[in-house]
């Protein structure tokens, strides 16, 4: 969510509603509360990605940096797994049969997702369970936060395919989640993650048995929605920027974030709050 513009004001045209946006490719829900939820839904295959949902899936995170009504997203598959990949079918068989361009055409855009989930403000949850595996794997990893159902099983299964473990940034992302030698073992070897590593190995911030976890991401995205959205988004850009800085730049980074931070009104809603021995109440701005 960017920060809140009045409707009077000459940048309000910047910004966008995405409350009621109509999903094509995948379904999309967002409440008044600011809590979106995207899920994959083609149980039947497993939720396959296809070029249509990975190209509308882009495009949409990208319109999130202009929502002035979305404060956190949820994606979650449907049918008891999260997302199996590329479809085989529709995906996979059609790159045999492409030219150089057109293949370096395809993964550009592949990678292209992965920046837009990063590049959003809203902080993203996955929910995982079942099977995520290659693409949906890549999904999993490149949200904020990762709840894990009790079958969830992680497969960077690119070498399985006869590719590369690079894939969609894998090779930058995962080692900063579970360390380079575990990323490497599941990068060369394609092996599946089960959750109980996935907890262990900090890949997951929490498991939840599957009746249980969808009720916790919403919760979870629920307690976020209610906290400071512009703050929260100040927070997720400077995770994602700070991994290029030295110590140095990343001190004088976060002085400039935080003093921008202190000009909002959620931080005086705070303090006023505080004093009143009340909760605060955040509005974004």
């Amino acid at each position: 969510m960017i920060h809140h513009i009045p409707s009077d004001s000459p940048m309000h045209s910047e910004t966008r509603s995405l409350m009621h946006y109509q999903a094509v490719h995948f379904s999309w829900q967002c409440s008044s509360q600011g809590v979106a939820v995207i899920t994959l839904n083609r149980p039947e295959r497993k939720n396959p990605l296809t070029f249509a949902s990975y190209s509308e899936l882009r495009q949409l995170f990208e319109a999130l940096k202009h929502a002035n009504d979305v404060r956190v997203v949820v994606l979650q598959g449907a049918g008891g797994n999260f997302c199996s990949g590329g479809d085989v079918h529709e995906i996979i068989a059609p790159l045999t049969q492409m030219t150089m361009p057109e293949l370096l055409a395809f993964t550009r855009m592949t990678g292209a997702l992965v920046k837009a989930m990063r590049a959003c403000p809203q902080p993203v949850i996955a929910a995982i369970d079942g099977v995520c595996a290659g693409a949906g794997a890549m999904l999993a990893l490149a949200s904020d936060l990762r709840l894990g159902g009790l079958q969830a099983r992680v497969s960077y299964l690119f070498s399985r395919v006869g590719l590369a473990g690079a894939d969609m940034g894998a090779c930058s992302l995962l080692p900063r989640v579970i360390g380079q030698g575990r990323a490497s073992e599941l990068l060369f070897s394609g092996r599946a993650m089960t959750a109980e590593e996935g907890l262990a190995w900090g890949f997951f911030n929490q498991l939840h048995a599957a009746a249980d976890l969808t009720t916790a991401a919403l919760q979870l995205a629920q307690s976020l929605a209610q906290g400071p959205s512009f703050a929260h988004g100040m927070t997720k850009t400077m995770l994602h920027q700070e991994w290029n800085m030295s110590l140095d730049q990343a001190i004088e980074a976060e002085a400039q974030a935080q003093a921008i931070c202190m000009q909002t009104q959620d931080f005086h809603r705070a303090y006023a709050a505080f004093a009143a021995k009340q909760r605060p109440v955040f509005e974004g701005n």
